[in-house]
């Protein structure tokens, strides 16, 4: 174990393999210092593993009513949690709709952000009119609130969750295209840019092989903090029944199912809501922590 240790911490690294191993195991002491970035990475394997299992570690049919049942509290046998208004066992509507929660996350994190991060580095490098009209359109999006864009969205589309992934894509890729965009201009006068460039690299090559790895770490920490905020948006499509149609699990919808009964059965929009913090809050220490660690200014700490 100590050999491979002392490979991986090697200063003097052999091959660009051996390099990027190297870097990336630094990165996980730093990262594994932050006991919060610790806590964050926790609670979304945790999220992960449960969506893996849902049908397994699920107690009950998620979906199946049983009206005896309605409304029992938490803590009631076979219950731990609780029922809802249908006398729908609500862990097991948890459990599984933990799936749809991550289903939406994944879906989000692989559109948004690369979109994001093609128009930036575009818009970046090339500048003059091509960056005024990408920038321009940028700004056209950022200006609305993205609750509000996504609901007209959905709005137009239909309710769903695709069309609820989709609209929540749409919303979330400016930030990243701002991102890229300024890391793109502090990078493409730099001097192995300049070297590439006189190799005959094209500018595709330059952008695709050279450009967006460098503005990779920055979009990773924007994505995970963000990760907090499309929860929280398809929670609320869900809560206004523009989301994940019924009778799916999706724990913005519980919640909208449940508060008439919040002073009397509180557990029934309680426990989804707890759901949503929890995941949301992971998060965002994660992201966080991955700030610590990939920020360039931080290396040496």
């Amino acid at each position: 174990m100590s050999t491979l240790t002392d490979w991986l911490r090697d200063p003097s690294p052999a091959s660009r393999r051996q390099a990027r191993l190297g870097q990336a195991y630094l990165s996980w002491l730093r990262l594994k210092n932050n006991r919060l970035a610790v806590i964050g990475l926790g609670i979304v394997l945790a999220l992960v593993i449960v969506a893996i299992f849902a049908p397994v570690l699920a107690p009950h049919d998620p979906i199946t009513q049983d009206l005896r049942a309605r409304l029992l509290p938490p803590l009631t046998a076979g219950h731990p949690l609780g029922t809802d208004d249908f006398g729908r066992d609500i862990l097991s509507r948890l459990i599984v709709g933990s799936r749809i929660t991550l289903y939406i996350i994944l879906l989000v994190a692989v559109t948004a952000p690369v979109f994001g991060l093609l128009v930036g580095t575009v818009a970046g490098y090339f500048g003059g009119w091509i960056d005024e009209v990408l920038m321009r359109i940028t700004d056209i999006f950022l200006a609305f609130p993205k609750l509000i864009l996504a609901l007209a969205l959905v709005a137009v589309m239909g309710p769903g969750i695709i069309n609820a992934v989709l609209a929540i894509a749409v919303t979330s890729w400016p930030p990243y295209a701002r991102v890229a965009r300024a890391e793109t201009l502090t990078v493409r006068s730099s001097d192995y840019i300049a070297a590439v460039r006189l190799q005959g690299a094209g500018a595709v090559r330059i952008i695709w092989g050279h450009i967006m790895p460098m503005c990779l770490p920055s979009v990773i920490i924007r994505v995970t903090l963000d990760m907090a905020g499309v929860i929280l948006i398809a929670a609320g499509l869900g809560f206004l029944g523009l989301g994940v149609q019924p009778p799916m699990p999706e724990w913005g919808a519980m919640i909208s199912a449940g508060r008439k009964y919040l002073f009397e059965q509180w557990w029934v929009a309680t426990m989804p809501g707890l759901a949503i913090f929890t995941v949301s809050l992971g998060f965002n220490l994660l992201g966080d922590g991955l700030r610590d660690v990939l920020d360039p200014r931080n290396s040496g700490k």
